[in-house]
């Protein structure tokens, strides 16, 4: 079965039948969603639906757009509750140049600072990076990234530069961008990758694939993104579920294995 590696279900998008939704979600073929966090409040509501549900862990920590008005009161915060045995990882932290919401170096600042958190409390790391492909890999490198691990989520960069990352361990977020007529990257990035890095993940209720893009988002839909890496690598769609699922387990040590 599937493991969706990063989901949003505490947005204001699965309002109306959040319950629904994820109730249905084994007859759909999953067996697990990790909750990405993305502020205070996503921390909050993340934690809450891991209670809720028995299927859905979490992941903590503060988006670049979000880290404006932090402070290490917020960090304590993450780092209590991050012990939690249903947070799997820290995340989903990292630098967003694309908007600019908060300032380069406060993205940084709070970028590196998550990544001691998760040193501290020996969790990988969620990585966000958008139009900021250098100053990742720089703090990565520079906090030292590679002693807890952790994946590229939504990596959009080029198959060259995701050799590095791979040096240093990382697994690769695949989602619905592979399965886009425009995901040309994504999907040579595929190509290169070996099976044994590459986690699935919807990030919904953003980015969904083919043919539901535009559409909202849900785990069920990563149908169609094994499907896609599966033409890419010459395998079955159930051979890319099964892999797939064997990496979250290595990645995330605190997601209960039943087999």
């Amino acid at each position: 079965m599937i493991i969706d590696t990063h989901a949003h279900y505490d947005d204001e998008a699965f309002e109306k039948d959040r319950d629904k939704i994820i109730k249905e979600l084994p007859e759909r073929g999953v067996e697990k969603v990790i909750n990405a966090a993305a502020s205070i409040t996503g921390c909050r509501r993340t934690l809450e639906l891991t209670k809720q549900y028995d299927m859905v862990y979490g992941m903590l920590g503060i988006h670049p757009d979000e880290v404006g008005e932090l402070t290490e009161r917020d960090m304590d915060f993450i780092a209590k509750h991050a012990e939690d045995p249903k947070i799997v990882a820290i995340g989903e932290i990292g630098l967003d140049y694309h908007w600019n919401v908060a300032p380069k170096e406060v993205q940084k600042h709070w970028f590196l600072r998550q990544i001691e958190v998760a040193k501290e409390i020996k969790l990988p790391i969620c990585v966000h990076s958008r139009d900021a492909a250098a100053d990742t890999l720089a703090a990565l490198q520079e906090g030292h990234g590679e002693d807890v691990g952790g994946v590229i989520h939504c990596y959009s960069y080029s198959a060259e530069l995701a050799k590095e990352y791979l040096s240093m361990g990382f697994y690769f977020g695949i989602g619905g961008v592979v399965t886009f007529k425009n995901g040309r990257k994504c999907k040579e990035v595929v190509e290169m990758l070996p099976m044994d890095k590459m986690i699935l993940e919807t990030d919904a209720p953003y980015l969904a694939p083919e043919p539901f893009r535009g559409k909202r988002n849900e785990s069920s839909y990563l149908t169609y993104v094994a499907k896609e890496i599966a033409g890419i690598k010459s395998i079955t769609p159930e051979e890319v579920i099964l892999k797939t699922r064997e990496n979250a387990y290595n990645l995330y040590k605190k997601l209960q294995n039943p087999v």
